[in-house]
């Protein structure tokens, strides 16, 4: 008897995984989802959760997660300025796969 092989459409434009690569595939964009969890979370929070990233690649992720709509940012108008990133409903979607990465790294390689 013939076992029934999933078969996987390729790769290209139109790809699930692709789509999905584009939007969470940036090296701190998951470490970034990660810390901002369902909490708010202030940009210098942040720069000191997600050690080892730059000012202007923390600033460009999070613009970009903006962008997205995976993250909501708050301007508060005051001196000196007062910015809050939050999880939209999109962005609380991601977090089953934050959770599971999260598992399977203590699971498997810490």
């Amino acid at each position: 008897m013939k076992k029934n092989l999933k078969v996987n459409p390729p790769c290209d434009d139109s790809c699930p995984v692709r789509a999905s690569l584009t939007l969470l595939g940036g090296k701190w964009t998951l470490m970034i989802l990660f810390q901002i969890n369902e909490g708010v979370m202030r940009y210098g929070e942040l720069k000191r959760a997600v050690t080892g990233i730059s000012e202007k690649m923390l600033i460009q992720e999070l613009n970009m997660l903006v962008e997205h709509k995976l993250v909501t940012k708050k301007v508060y108008p005051q001196i000196p300025p007062k910015v809050e990133y939050r999880l939209t409903e999109l962005g609380m979607k991601t977090m089953p796969i934050v959770d599971q990465l999260a598992q399977f790294g203590l699971e498997n390689l810490v």
